[in-house]
């Protein structure tokens, strides 16, 4: 019982809608702008650089804390599980219905909390993909594939796998309209020059 109590409040915590709630103050509706998404980058595009750093600050903070403070009290396997019903509860919010973003950045704080260095490595990744491409999504979808590949040179504790392999899944599946719009060429894209 007291197992599933922690993983429903780490749900919870997840299901925060950081961008949706910011996007508010300023009487914006993220969920009817750009992409649709509560996410940081769409936060990026519609409300300006500084609140969208602010979304991705918090949207990292879901994954991140509930990781930390259960991993912490009851060892990384639970910390695994407390990862995954943030980002479960980032994606599927129970405060908007059942939907929201992408998980990246929810992910992303997970990741900071678990593997350090596998999350520096992807960002890394992230970076190259968008400076070459110019898409954000591709990015994400490149960065969350690679987890996992490294993940495996690095040799983490298997239990992390736990996360590893399910969490870019996720992201892909989230991605899908995206993936949709890169296809048709339709997907907003960053020019750098």
């Amino acid at each position: 019982m007291r197992v599933v109590l922690m993983l429903l409040i780490c749900y919870l915590i997840g299901s925060i809608p950081c961008g949706y709630l910011i996007g508010r103050r300023k009487s914006v509706d993220l969920r009817s702008r750009g992409s649709g998404n509560i996410g940081a980058t769409n936060a990026f595009r519609i409300l300006g650089p500084e609140l969208g750093l602010l979304v991705l600050f918090c949207d990292v903070a879901k994954g991140f804390i509930p990781v930390l403070i259960v991993n912490n009290i009851f060892g990384p396997a639970w910390g695994v599980g407390a990862g995954l019903a943030a980002m479960v509860g980032h994606n599927w919010s129970v405060f908007l219905g059942f939907r929201g973003g992408r998980g990246v950045a929810t992910g992303a704080g997970v990741l900071i909390a678990l593997m350090p260095w596998v999350v520096f490595i992807a960002f890394i990744v992230w970076v190259l993909v968008v400076l070459i491409s110019g898409y954000v999504s591709l990015g994400s979808i490149i960065a969350a594939i690679a987890v996992p590949i490294i993940a495996l040179i690095l040799r983490v504790p298997w239990v992390y796998f736990i996360f590893a392999v399910p969490a870019p899944i996720l992201v892909v599946i989230r991605h899908l309209p995206n993936i949709r719009r890169l296809q048709a060429g339709t997907e907003s894209r960053i020019r750098f020059w």
